[in-house]
């Protein structure tokens, strides 16, 4: 009997001690709930709340500056660039290209990068110009906009946004204007009368083509090589590759340090590059369209002229003493070697024509 009343008071024992345990379970299991439901609903508010910051910060800007011996400029230019791109929206890098300074630029520059990793910088060995500087800066940049300025405090870096904002507007590449430019009368002089040449023949209608600020999609920096002293037609280069530009008034102020790196001879440099700069994308595909104009050209005006000359010979003048004869034999000569010239370009062409060399913009 009383070995009966053992078991079944250990049997209760143990139902409590079961019952208990499922409370504490129960209790343990209920507050494991709810410490991952907070858990949760904490997580999908910093969900949410970073993919809205990915959304307004989904693109990055990147800025390439190229200088050659600018070392009293750079640490108020980085200064400048910091006040300006504060409230801006994006992300933000720069990119310092140091052309070959003879001063000490790149040892500012070092001490610049080390205080703040968003300045970087590469430095040539020697000068190779400004083209070369840019076109190895946007080959390192990450942003989706690339903007370009000088580094000689002459750009405010306060037009940044304001090149941005028309960017987004919908244009490939945007380019400021010094309507009021802080420069010598003669280099003001000489660079409105560059302009409107260049205007006039490339037929992109803005005002001022070597404006340092500058501002490109990612594509157009991708799909343009930028060598020689290029880099003043990156507008008409766009341009005739069928991206749209656009231009905005900026600030131009004084040079504050150092002198100018460019003399007079720049613009005379300056014509024949838009020689290059038209043959290279106009006629590159089509050789015969230019050759072969200028071929017909001298061939028939030789043509016209050994022609007269030769109804002068059948009426009985003498040609012995007579300059032009010379003259219309030379224009037939030289319109033949033009349109050889254009033959064999047409033939190179088809050689080494590819599809690759088509940009498309758009698939559906």
């Amino acid at each position: 009997m009383e070995e009966k009343n053992i078991k079944e008071t250990v049997i209760r024992n143990e139902t409590r001690e079961d019952s208990g345990d499922n409370s504490k379970n129960d209790s343990s299991e209920k507050s494991r709930k709810s410490y991952y439901n907070r858990n949760r609903r904490y997580n999908s508010r910093r969900y949410k709340s970073k993919s809205t910051k990915e959304k307004l910060d989904n693109k990055k800007v990147s800025l390439v500056i190229p200088l050659y011996n600018e070392e009293e400029s750079l640490v108020p230019l980085t200064h400048e660039i910091r006040k300006a791109l504060y409230e801006l929206k994006y992300m933000w890098e720069v990119i310092f290209v140091d052309d070959g300074s003879r001063d000490k630029s790149l040892e500012v520059l070092r001490d610049i990068s080390n205080k703040d990793k968003r300045f970087k910088y590469i430095s040539f060995r020697k000068n190779y110009g400004k083209s070369a500087a840019l076109q190895v800066g946007f080959k390192q940049v990450s942003g989706d906009i690339i903007v370009t300025m000088d580094a000689d405090l002459q750009d405010d870096p306060y037009e940044i946004p304001n090149l941005i904002n028309k960017l987004n507007e919908g244009f490939d590449l945007v380019s400021g204007w010094k309507k009021k430019r802080m420069d010598p009368f003669i280099k003001r002089k000489s660079s409105k009368f560059f302009n409107f040449i260049t205007r006039l023949i490339s037929g992109i209608k803005i005002h001022d083509f070597n404006c340092g600020l500058k501002a490109y999609r990612r594509e157009v920096v991708e799909n343009i090589k930028v060598y020689g002293e290029l880099h003043r037609y990156m507008p008409v280069l766009a341009g005739w590759q069928g991206y749209t530009v656009s231009e905005i008034e900026v600030k131009h102020r004084p040079r504050r340090y150092g002198k100018t790196k460019f003399g007079i001879s720049r613009f005379f440099k300056g014509f024949i590059d838009l020689i290059t700069v038209i043959f290279t994308t106009r006629y590159i595909k089509r050789p015969m369209h230019l050759f072969g104009f200028f071929g017909a050209v001298s061939f028939f005006i030789g043509l016209i002229v050994n022609g007269y000359l030769t109804i002068e010979w059948i009426s009985g003048h003498y040609l012995s003493n007579r300059p032009m004869l010379f003259l219309g034999m030379l224009l037939i000569i030289v319109g033949v070697q033009f349109f050889s010239v254009g033959l064999l370009g047409e033939m190179l062409v088809n050689n080494f024509m590819s599809e690759k060399e088509y940009e498309i913009k758009e698939k559906g």
